[in-house]
């Protein structure tokens, strides 16, 4: 073989030579080593336009936002602004209806003095503790009556009469046989914030899908697991609907009970502003009253929605 056809022969066998010799995971791990910057700094380039992002998507949705708190605020607003000018105007007597002004000033006199304060402490206790009692009563005895036939059969008639009478057409005899202090009022809260719970609780259970408890029932289910899976669920919204009219009755209720012969509480102080003609104060009172129950029934929205948030929304 000659000199050049050796020199050929190393010239094309070299480069096979450094292939085989050169190890395969050297530019792996080369890449490797030089991959990690290469692929942080996209990550941190990612970050900062999700949230520049959702910034942007804040403030496109807050001209929505402003026009949707307006059109639900437009009603009250109106309202106001009539109770203002009306008296004003001449359209109203102003003893017997202030405008809104003096009322707010009234408002924030009371707020100041800490008889509002008293008084609105006073009814929440009454109206909270009825309320609470009623809950722990009324959902259980539902449950028990709209799924067992038998207890329904035997309580059925007498729930019929309860029902049907009037909370306050019994405010004196519960004064009567408890008398004027907190045991009356409290019960009264509980008379009547028990209906609605009940009778809503009843008709959630025995309005449960039949196709849930027929599959329910295939998979073998024992009755704990049937309530807890299928029932409760099940009953929760049509449920929190009487526990929504049961909070606005557990108010109501007890600004009437707290005129007869209470010492404290918004409806003594209702009361009290009437007999003294201090109008401004009275419809100051009735204003905490209002505030209370948007606020209370809000809250039973936030914890209904919590507890039934496995339901698809109405829009998809």
């Amino acid at each position: 073989m000659s000199p050049i056809t050796g020199t050929a022969t190393e010239k094309t066998t070299a480069p096979d030579s450094v292939s085989a010799a050169e190890p395969v995971p050297a530019p792996s791990s080369a890449t490797s080593a030089a991959s990690p910057p290469h692929d942080a700094s996209p990550s941190r380039v990612r970050q900062v336009p999700s949230t520049a992002a959702r910034v942007r998507r804040a403030v496109r949705r807050l001209p929505h936002l402003l026009v949707k708190g307006a059109t639900k605020s437009a009603a009250i607003v109106a309202l106001l602004l009539l109770w203002e000018t009306a008296p004003r105007l001449g359209l109203v007597d102003r003893i017997f209806l202030p405008p809104f002004s003096e009322v707010a000033r009234a408002w924030w006199g009371l707020a100041v003095d800490g008889q509002l304060a008293d008084n609105a402490g006073a009814s929440l206790v009454r109206s909270f503790s009825g309320f609470g009692l009623a809950v722990a009563v009324a959902v259980p005895l539902g449950l028990l009556i709209g799924w067992y036939r038998p207890v329904a059969d035997l309580l059925g008639p007498l729930l019929e009469v309860f029902r049907n009478t009037a909370a306050l057409a019994l405010l004196p005899v519960f004064v009567l046989l408890l008398g004027i202090g907190e045991t009356s009022k409290i019960s009264i809260v509980v008379y009547a914030c028990t209906w609605p719970i009940l009778l809503n609780t009843i008709s959630a259970v025995r309005n449960v899908d039949p196709t849930l408890l027929k599959l329910a029932k295939s998979m073998d289910l024992s009755a704990p697991r049937l309530f807890q899976k299928v029932i409760l669920p099940s009953s929760v919204p049509v449920m929190f609907t009487g526990i929504r009219l049961a909070g606005a009755v557990s108010i109501l209720v007890l600004v009437a009970a707290e005129m007869i012969g209470a010492k404290a509480g918004l409806g003594y102080l209702i009361n009290a502003s009437q007999y003294n003609f201090a109008i401004p104060q009275m419809y100051a009172g009735i204003i905490t009253i209002s505030a209370i129950g948007v606020t209370f029934n809000q809250i039973l929205v936030a914890v209904e929605r919590r507890l039934s948030s496995w339901r698809l929304p109405v829009g998809g």
